[in-house]
Protein backbone atom coordinates (compact mmCIF):
# COMPACT_ATOMS: atom_id res chain seq x y z
CA UNK A 1 0.00 0.00 0.00
CA UNK A 2 1.60 3.26 -0.93
CA UNK A 3 1.31 6.63 0.71
CA UNK A 4 -0.45 9.72 -0.70
CA UNK A 5 1.84 12.86 -1.44
CA UNK A 6 -0.80 14.66 0.42
CA UNK A 7 -0.25 12.13 3.92
CA UNK A 8 3.71 11.81 3.28
CA UNK A 9 3.74 15.83 3.77
CA UNK A 10 1.52 15.92 6.70
CA UNK A 11 4.08 12.99 8.32
CA UNK A 12 6.76 15.24 7.44
CA UNK A 13 5.80 18.45 8.80
CA UNK A 14 4.54 16.73 12.33
CA UNK A 15 8.47 14.83 11.98
CA UNK A 16 9.42 18.98 11.90
CA UNK A 17 7.82 19.86 14.71
CA UNK A 18 9.14 17.65 16.84
CA UNK A 19 12.98 17.63 15.72
CA UNK A 20 13.37 20.65 17.99
CA UNK A 21 12.45 19.18 20.95
CA UNK A 22 14.39 15.86 20.57
CA UNK A 23 16.85 18.55 20.00
CA UNK A 24 16.98 19.99 22.94
CA UNK A 25 16.34 16.35 24.95
CA UNK A 26 19.55 14.98 23.14
CA UNK A 27 21.44 18.62 24.33
CA UNK A 28 20.40 17.94 27.89
CA UNK A 29 20.77 14.25 27.86
CA UNK A 30 24.42 14.96 26.27
CA UNK A 31 25.43 17.74 29.05
CA UNK A 32 23.91 15.68 31.89
CA UNK A 33 26.08 13.11 31.20
CA UNK A 34 29.09 14.67 31.17
CA UNK A 35 28.66 16.43 34.10
CA UNK A 36 27.91 13.23 36.14
CA UNK A 37 31.50 11.99 34.05
CA UNK A 38 33.07 14.71 35.27
CA UNK A 39 31.75 14.71 39.24
CA UNK A 40 32.09 11.40 39.29
CA UNK A 41 35.11 10.71 37.88
CA UNK A 42 36.96 13.57 38.72
CA UNK A 43 37.12 13.25 42.63
CA UNK A 44 37.07 9.68 42.19
CA UNK A 45 40.39 9.65 40.48
CA UNK A 46 38.85 7.55 38.08
CA UNK A 47 39.46 10.22 35.67
CA UNK A 48 43.37 11.13 35.88
CA UNK A 49 43.55 14.79 36.96
CA UNK A 50 46.34 17.16 39.19
CA UNK A 51 43.96 17.80 41.66
CA UNK A 52 42.54 14.19 43.63
CA UNK A 53 44.67 11.00 44.08
CA UNK A 54 43.93 7.42 44.96
CA UNK A 55 45.82 5.25 47.84
CA UNK A 56 44.28 2.00 46.15
CA UNK A 57 44.13 1.78 42.36
CA UNK A 58 41.27 1.76 40.29
CA UNK A 59 39.59 -1.62 40.51
CA UNK A 60 38.61 -2.80 37.31
CA UNK A 61 34.90 -2.75 37.81
CA UNK A 62 34.79 0.54 38.88
CA UNK A 63 35.02 1.45 35.08
CA UNK A 64 32.26 0.13 33.91
CA UNK A 65 29.99 1.27 36.73
CA UNK A 66 30.99 4.89 36.20
CA UNK A 67 30.03 4.22 32.10
CA UNK A 68 26.80 3.02 33.15
CA UNK A 69 26.15 5.70 35.64
CA UNK A 70 26.88 8.43 32.85
CA UNK A 71 24.42 6.55 30.61
CA UNK A 72 21.70 5.73 32.90
CA UNK A 73 21.87 9.72 34.14
CA UNK A 74 21.90 10.84 30.16
CA UNK A 75 18.96 8.61 29.93
CA UNK A 76 17.18 10.21 32.65
CA UNK A 77 17.96 13.55 31.70
CA UNK A 78 16.90 12.73 27.88
CA UNK A 79 13.54 11.48 28.71
CA UNK A 80 10.45 13.86 28.77
CA UNK A 81 8.55 14.62 31.92
CA UNK A 82 5.09 15.54 31.76
CA UNK A 83 4.33 18.74 33.24
CA UNK A 84 1.98 17.42 35.96
CA UNK A 85 4.11 14.98 37.36
CA UNK A 86 7.35 17.40 38.14
CA UNK A 87 6.92 17.47 41.70
CA UNK A 88 6.67 13.17 42.31
CA UNK A 89 9.27 11.82 39.65
CA UNK A 90 12.19 10.22 40.99
CA UNK A 91 15.49 11.61 40.25
CA UNK A 92 19.17 9.72 39.83
CA UNK A 93 20.69 11.62 42.83
CA UNK A 94 20.71 9.09 44.99
CA UNK A 95 22.24 6.31 43.01
CA UNK A 96 24.93 9.23 41.48
CA UNK A 97 25.90 10.02 45.33
CA UNK A 98 26.04 6.02 45.76
CA UNK A 99 28.22 5.61 43.28
CA UNK A 100 30.41 7.66 44.59
CA UNK A 101 30.39 6.09 47.68
CA UNK A 102 30.69 3.26 45.19
CA UNK A 103 33.90 3.81 43.01
CA UNK A 104 35.83 5.81 45.35
CA UNK A 105 39.02 5.12 46.93
CA UNK A 106 38.23 3.56 50.01
CA UNK A 107 40.85 4.93 52.43
CA UNK A 108 40.52 8.09 50.77
CA UNK A 109 36.95 8.65 52.06
CA UNK A 110 37.48 11.06 54.58
CA UNK A 111 33.73 10.21 55.85
CA UNK A 112 34.85 6.47 56.50
CA UNK A 113 37.92 6.88 57.73
CA UNK A 114 36.70 9.05 60.78
CA UNK A 115 33.82 6.54 61.04
CA UNK A 116 36.13 2.85 60.99
CA UNK A 117 39.66 4.06 60.60
CA UNK A 118 41.65 2.44 57.99
CA UNK A 119 42.00 -0.65 58.71
CA UNK A 120 37.90 -0.71 58.54
CA UNK A 121 37.99 0.72 55.30
CA UNK A 122 39.84 -1.80 53.90
CA UNK A 123 38.54 -4.48 55.68
CA UNK A 124 34.63 -3.79 55.63
CA UNK A 125 34.30 -0.64 53.84
CA UNK A 126 36.20 -2.06 50.36
CA UNK A 127 34.39 -5.68 50.14
CA UNK A 128 31.08 -3.58 50.46
CA UNK A 129 31.94 -1.14 47.61
CA UNK A 130 31.11 -3.73 44.36
CA UNK A 131 27.34 -4.14 46.44
CA UNK A 132 26.73 -0.27 46.16
CA UNK A 133 27.57 -0.09 43.01
CA UNK A 134 24.63 -2.92 42.21
CA UNK A 135 22.15 -0.98 44.50
CA UNK A 136 23.34 2.66 42.54
CA UNK A 137 22.93 1.14 39.60
CA UNK A 138 19.52 -0.20 40.47
CA UNK A 139 18.43 2.90 41.49
CA UNK A 140 19.43 4.78 38.21
CA UNK A 141 17.45 1.98 36.33
CA UNK A 142 14.39 2.21 38.64
CA UNK A 143 14.56 6.22 38.05
CA UNK A 144 15.12 5.55 34.32
CA UNK A 145 12.40 3.48 34.08
CA UNK A 146 9.71 5.15 36.17
CA UNK A 147 10.35 8.27 34.18
CA UNK A 148 10.16 6.24 30.73
CA UNK A 149 6.70 4.58 31.96
CA UNK A 150 5.31 8.57 32.87
CA UNK A 151 6.42 10.38 29.77
CA UNK A 152 3.63 12.21 27.94
CA UNK A 153 3.69 10.06 23.99
CA UNK A 154 0.90 11.17 22.33
CA UNK A 155 0.46 9.76 18.62
CA UNK A 156 4.08 7.92 19.33
CA UNK A 157 2.20 5.69 22.32
CA UNK A 158 -0.12 4.30 19.82
CA UNK A 159 -1.16 1.00 20.15
CA UNK A 160 -0.05 -0.65 16.49
CA UNK A 161 -2.97 -3.26 16.57
CA UNK A 162 -6.51 -1.62 16.89
CA UNK A 163 -9.88 -3.68 17.09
Amino acid sequence: MTTPPADLDTRNRLGDQKNPYRFRALLRAVVAGAVTLLVVGVPTDILANPWFGREIPVRWWEYPVLGATVVLTALWFGLQNSRSDRSRTATPAAGVLLTVFAVGCPVCNKLVLVTIGASGALGWWAPLQPILAIVSLALLAGAVLYRWRRRPCGDSCESPVTR
